[in-house]
C-alpha cells in the first residue's frame, strides 16, 4: 500500500513507516478503538512537529482558477490517490481540480445542481464521494482513474448531509445536518441508512474521525454532541459551550484533540482523546468567519477564512494567533485540502482566486499521511 501512495522522495513516507510503524489504513481495519494504531500515527505526525519549518510564518499566495461561480460554487475538497486536489462542487457546473504540480483544470460531471453536494470524502478504493445535500441529488463519485458516475441514494432531503467521515470499517458516514436518518457508503459501496439518537434541522456541519474509532459529528446548531463508535452505536454527549451556526468542520490535532471550526462561535471547542469536550480563547471571531480546517504538517491548524479578513491558527502547544492573508472576500472559502508538499488549499465557495498556504515544512507528510481517514478535510 505504501507504494501505491507516495508522490516524491519516497524517504517521506517509507522511511517514517519503518520507524514508526505502517501508517492505519481503513481498508485493512488497522484503526482501532485501544489507541495502538493512533499512538503509531501521532508518532508519525509529532515527528513532522518536531522538525519544525522553514518559516516562522505561511507564505500565503494566489492563483488562478479556471472557473468561479458568485453562489458557492464548491464546499470543501479531497486529495485523491494521484495527489490531485479535486473540489467539491456545490452550484458548480463542472468539477475542478488542482494537480500535484499546481495545474488548474475542469472536468466534466454526471449530475450538476444548485445545492447538490456538500463535502466529499476519500474511499479506501481510492473512489472520491461527494456528499449528497440538495433533496434530488444522486450519488456521486470519481473514481482513481478520473470517471465520474452516479448511484443511487436510500434517503435524500433538502439541505441532508454536509461533510462525512471514514468510519474504521471502510464506510462513508454522511454528517446529518438536517436529515432524519444516518446514511452511510459501505466499503463494497452499498448505500444504507441508520436510526440516529438525535435529530433536526441544521444540527451537524463536519465530521471528524477520533483516535479511537469512533465517528464525530461537528455541532452547527446542535445542543449535544453525537458520535458513531467503531461497533456502529450512535450516542450523544455533553458539549461545553453551544449556539447558532457555531462550529463548521473539524480538524484533528497531533496530540489526538479534536478541534471544531468556528463559524460564529465566540470560543473554541475541542474533544480530548477521552472524549470531554473543553473551550479556550481564539485571537479573531464573528459572524461566519471560518469554514473548515486544517493540520499542517508543523502542528498548527489552520481555519479557512470564509469572512474573515485574516487566517487564524493554533500551534501544537493550543495557542491561537492570526496571520495576513493576500486575497479576502465574503464566504471566499469552504473547507482546505493538504497536499503532500505542505500545501493547504483553500477551497473556492465565491472566492475569485485560489489561495494557498505554504507552510514550508522540513518534513512534509506522504500523501498516505495526508489521505488518511484522520485526515478528513470536510
Amino acid at each position: 500500500m505504501a507504494d501505491t501512495w507516495i508522490i516524491g522522495p519516497k524517504w517521506n513516507t517509507e522511511t517514517l513507516e519503518k520507524t514508526h510503524g505502517v501508517l492505519a489504513k481503513t481498508d485493512n481495519s488497522s484503526i482501532s478503538s485501544d489507541l495502538s494504531a493512533w499512538n503509531k500515527f501521532s508518532t508519525l505526525l509529532n515527528r513532522a512537529t518536531t522538525a519544525g519549518t522553514v518559516f516562522s510564518n505561511p507564505i500565503v499566495s494566489t492563483y488562478s482558477l479556471l472557473y468561479t461561480n458568485s453562489f458557492y460554487g464548491y464546499i470543501g475538497g479531497v486529495l485523491a490517490p494521484n495527489g490531485d486536489v479535486h473540489f467539491v462542487p456545490y452550484a458548480a457546473n463542472r468539477g475542478q481540480k488542482i494537480s500535484a504540480t499546481g495545474v488548474v483544470s475542469t472536468y466534466s460531471l454526471v449530475y450538476t445542481a444548485s445545492g447538490a453536494y456538500w463535502g466529499g470524502m476519500l474511499a479506501p478504493n481510492g473512489d472520491i464521494h461527494f456528499v449528497p445535500n440538495g433533496a434530488s441529488a444522486p450519488g456521486q463519485k470519481i473514481n482513481a482513474s478520473g470517471v465520474v458516475s452516479t448511484y443511487s441514494l436510500v434517503y435524500s432531503a433538502s439541505n441532508s448531509y454536509r461533510g462525512g467521515v471514514l468510519a474504521p470499517n471502510g464506510d462513508i458516514h454522511f454528517v446529518p445536518y438536517s436529515a432524519g436518518l444516518g446514511q452511510k457508503v459501505s466499503s463494497v459501496g452499498v448505500v444504507s441508512t441508520y436510526t440516529l439518537v438525535y435529530t433536526g434541522s441544521s444540527l451537524y456541519d463536519g465530521g471528524v474521525l477520533a483516535p479511537n474509532g469512533d465517528v464525530h459529528f461537528v455541532p452547527s446548531k446542535a445542543t449535544v454532541g453525537q458520535k458513531i463508535n467503531s461497533a456502529g452505536v450512535v450516542s450523544t454527549y455533553t458539549l461545553a459551550y453551544t449556539y447558532v451556526n457555531a462550529y463548521s468542520g473539524g480538524v484533528i490535532s497531533s496530540n489526538g484533540e479534536i478541534h471544531f471550526v468556528p463559524s460564529s462561535a465566540y470560543v473554541g471547542q475541542k474533544i480530548s482523546v477521552l472524549g470531554a469536550a473543553s473551550t479556550y480563547s481564539l485571537a479573531y471571531n464573528a459572524g461566519g468567519a471560518y469554514w473548515g480546517g486544517v493540520l499542517a504538517p508543523n502542528g498548527d491548524i489552520h481555519f479557512i477564512p470564509s469572512y474573515a479578513p485574516w487566517g487564524q491558527r493554533i500551534n501544537s502547544a493550543g495557542v491561537a494567533s492570526t496571520y495576513s492573508l493576500v486575497y479576502t472576500y465574503g464566504a471566499g472559502y469552504a473547507g482546505g485540502t493538504l497536499s503532500p508538499n505542505g500545501d493547504i488549499n483553500f477551497i473556492p465557495a465565491q472566492a475569485a482566486y485560489g489561495q494557498k498556504i505554504s507552510t514550508g515544512s522540513v518534513l512534509p507528510f506522504g500523501i498516505g499521511t495526508c489521505a488518511s481517514a484522520w485526515f478528513n478535510k470536510y
